[in-house]
């Protein structure tokens, strides 16, 4: 072949036809062998760049070329943005997409694939009207319509999503990846018994879909059904095990099941198979907070920013991560950084509310707050949001707007389908209360360890248990562990070994615990252990450790439950959503603390009124601290000055002097008492 050889059309013809049937290999040697001749002919590369592109090959230096050599050629720039697209190099994808749109406006392809770049990039509303274009071009086509489902989904706009889902099944029914997809929107907008008809569909097309095992296994999370998400969370990560977000799910699930180290161990491999993945690096930070292992988990926040500096989530994390440690003014900063990243973005506008006491000044918040709102976010975002704006709208005086909030995220919330079981907890009442007689306790405690060292505060959620643990964490000698996961297993494994013959294995469980907070508590004379559900465990904890104390805080039953009530505990308090569900458990509550009463010595049970707390500061701590068996000193008085981690919903009121304003809260709600007044007004002060 002799340089300088006028390429002739039927060469081009030639080449084309092997393309069209098939021929890849032998089109990508002859375009390769005329290339050589003609090094500037464009049609040449675009035909070597299609045999490559269909090969499996790179034909991105192909596809370049071609470009550049045809720089009126729709056909050349999308050839290159959709390789670069399939590529996920969004940004230059877009860039080649929209020149071939400039060219050929309703090239359906680009428009599809233009639309599919921007929202990767963070620009789904703007992704919105090229997927429509793309429809009013063509109606049928199913990735359309599932694509621009997604953009909605991703906008908060579930009704919009399931719309474009339907559409895109009625052309391509069996696709499990469109089934999952509705079955996503459908549990954003709470209606679960049609998400979980779509999942399975998805399974039962694709057993293997990894995406509707994920999405099923969240949804299955959000109904409490932890061990079985957790069994699909592991049959997708035994088919994508290099898939971070599988490991991430995972995580979630163990972390609600109060199983943080083995939730660690999932963020962990989250991030090893994938560390430029930000979300693996911040679920891994939610769970070292939890573990008040806060400096490394803010190291983990800034992994996570690091990777995405407008990460809105680290954001926010790490504002909680100050918060936590009562910086205040520095989270507020970061809260409203997230914000700034991402004006929609929830937990901003939740973060600032739960922190400080707020004013009618803050009008910005509440139109931001409305705002985001209004645009009908997903599921879970609106119950925060409601919840949000219910602590302004209390914190300003207007109680029934601020009631109508809570209401109105608790029946969100009831959307999940977590159930309270009033029959399941009183035969566990009923079962505690004959097992923890008072001859069991007396007999078992011989044979338990006699350590001072744990101090147990027990009470219901929101009755001062916070404020008893700051204070006593405030003293030198005591160390605040927070909430120490451990009774509720314990409890269960004695149970398992036959109570009455399984005393001798106490000494054991207490070596166990007392082991916990050792590495806990670097060398503290006392270690605080203020896990809310220990009320119920009591009579193992004096059998198993007959030298703790037990501090139980009593607060009045309506300002309990109400606070409760205005509280978000999501999935984690299902009794909490409905009043009369509250009602019930404050009740069983009652009717256990009452036993521990009556059959735990009274030099290891205190009760602490809330009431008399805040109105008599110095002798109720003088006497909390006398009990534990401590010397006094005066710094438990200021205890709001302390420096400490706390993780709790009252990080922020702990960290206030005592004050009465709590105190008969529930009188701005009289009205809106219900179930509360006639199961609550006679019970236990």
């Amino acid at each position: 072949m002799k340089p300088g050889r006028t390429l002739h059309p039927d060469e081009i013809g030639a080449l084309v036809a092997l393309v069209g049937q098939g021929r890849l290999s032998e089109a990508e040697h002859r375009a390769r062998a005329l290339l050589a001749v003609h090094p500037a002919a464009g049609m040449l590369w675009k035909i070597l760049g299609v045999a490559l592109m269909r090969q499996g090959k790179d034909p991105l230096a192909a596809l370049r070329r071609t470009a550049e050599l045809l720089p009126l050629d729709a056909e050349a720039h999308g050839n290159l943005g959709l390789a670069l697209h399939d590529r996920e190099q969004w940004a230059e994808a877009l860039v080649s997409l929209s020149r071939a749109l400039g060219i050929r406006p309703n090239d359906e392809q680009a428009l599809v694939g233009a639309a599919n770049a921007m929202r990767a990039l963070g620009r789904a509303r703007e992704s919105v009207a090229l997927y429509q274009r793309a429809l009013r071009s063509n109606p049928r086509l199913p990735e359309a319509h599932n694509d621009l489902g997604n953009a909605f989904l991703e906008l908060g706009q579930s009704e919009e999503a399931v719309a474009c889902y339907r559409l895109a099944l009625e052309i391509q029914p069996d696709d499990a990846l469109i089934h999952c997809n509705l079955g996503n929107a459908l549990r954003q907008l709470g209606l679960l018994d049609q998400a979980i008809a779509s999942f399975r569909h998805a399974l039962d097309l694709n057993p293997r879909s990894v995406e509707a095992l994920n999405h099923f296994g969240n949804l299955l999370r959000d109904q409490g059904m932890l061990r079985e998400c957790a069994s699909l969370y592991r049959r997708a990560i035994e088919l994508e095990p290099a898939r971070a977000d599988g490991h991430c799910n995972l995580g979630n699930a163990l972390l609600e099941a109060r199983r943080i180290d083995e939730a660690i161990a999932s963020y962990s491999r989250a991030v090893a198979v994938d560390p430029r993945s930000a979300l693996a690096h911040v679920s891994l930070a939610t769970a070292l907070r939890l573990q008040a292992r806060g400096a490394d988990a803010e190291s983990s926040c800034r992994a996570a920013l690091a990777i995405d500096p407008g990460y809105a989530e680290a954001l926010s994390l790490l504002g909680e991560l100050c918060a936590d440690q009562g910086r205040f003014r520095e989270a507020e900063e970061l809260f409203r950084r997230a914000i700034a990243a991402d004006p929609h973005f929830p937990f901003g506008f939740c973060g600032i509310a739960a922190h400080r006491k707020m004013t009618a000044a803050d009008t910005a918040w509440l139109e931001g707050a409305r705002s985001v709102l209004a645009r009908r976010p997903p599921l879970r975002h609106e119950i925060n949001l409601h919840f949000a704006l219910g602590k302004y709208f209390d914190d300003v005086e207007r109680y029934d707007e601020a009631f109508g909030h809570f209401r109105q995220a608790h029946e969100l919330a009831k959307r999940y389908g977590a159930k309270y079981d009033a029959d399941k907890l009183a035969r566990r009442v009923d079962r505690l209360i004959s097992i923890f007689d008072e001859p069991f306790v007396s007999t078992s405690a011989a044979r338990g360890l006699p350590s001072e060292l744990p101090v147990f505060i027990i009470g219901m959620p929101r009755s001062g248990t916070s404020l008893a643990e700051q204070i006593l964490a405030s003293h030198p000698a005591v160390f605040g562990a927070g909430e120490v996961v451990f009774w509720d297993t314990a409890f269960g494994a004695q149970e398992s070994a036959d109570l009455a013959g399984g005393a001798r294995r106490l000494s054991s469980i207490a070596g166990d615990y007392l082991e916990r907070l050792r590495i806990l508590s670097g060398g503290a004379a006392r270690v605080v252990d203020k896990m809310l559900t220990n009320f119920l465990y009591a009579g193992i904890i004096h059998a198993a450790l007959p030298g703790a104390r037990i501090i139980h805080m009593r607060r009045h039953p309506v300002d309990t439950c109400l606070s409760i009530y205005f509280q978000s505990f999501f999935n984690m308090a299902a009794y909490a959503n409905d009043l009369a569900h509250l009602a019930d458990y404050y009740a069983q509550y009652v009717r256990i603390t009452d036993h521990w009463r009556s059959v735990l010595p009274t030099a290891r049970f205190l009760e602490v009124p809330y009431e008399e707390l805040i109105q008599d500061q110095e002798g109720w701590t003088r006497r909390m601290v006398d009990f534990v068996g401590l010397p006094w000193d005066p710094k438990c008085l200021d205890f709001h000055e302390t420096e400490r981690t706390v993780i709790t919903a009252s990080k922020w009121q702990v960290r206030q002097k005592i004050h009465g304003r709590s105190a008969g809260r529930w009188r701005h709600y009289e009205k809106h008492l219900g179930p509360l007044r006639s199961f609550l007004e006679d019970a236990p002060r």
